[in-house]
């Protein structure tokens, strides 16, 4: 294999590596959007009695009905707790440094490839210059 095609094959491998690493991003972002989604929204429950009760967005409730549910009998706090929202917030946490790391590995390899290519261009000019200049 000639090293030309070997640099082209190890930026493609480059490329997919930040492809991949943005499509990770996007699992951690859609995972950040579930999580404020879970917080900042209203909901509804069915009551022990089956009556439907609305509960207020658990982020944005000072002793309301998100937090008091157990104690006044309407379990809003049962239905949206905080470990699930936490739980979804945690797991994006280590999905979001891999798809980083996948971009910036993918990104820097593509740079340090062209790098490469550029610095053995520089060297065959200048080679061919005192070729030049010795004749």
């Amino acid at each position: 294999m000639r090293s030309r095609d070997y640099d082209l094959e190890f930026r493609e491998k480059a490329a997919r590596m930040r492809d991949w690493g943005v499509c990770v991003l996007v699992v951690a972002g859609l995972l950040w959007g579930w999580c404020v989604i879970l917080l900042t929204t209203e909901y509804s429950i069915e009551t022990s009695s089956g009556n439907e009760r609305e509960c207020a967005a658990r982020l944005f409730t000072d002793r309301g009905t998100a937090n008091e549910g157990v104690y006044s009998g309407d379990y809003c706090a049962d239905e949206r707790d905080w470990p699930e929202a936490l739980f979804i917030l945690g797991l994006s946490i280590p999905v979001a440094l891999v798809g980083t790391a996948l971009v910036t590995a993918g990104s820097v390899s593509r740079r340090m490839s062209g790098h490469a290519q550029a610095m053995r261009e520089l060297d065959r000019l200048a080679a061919e210059r005192e070729k030049r200049t010795e004749a």
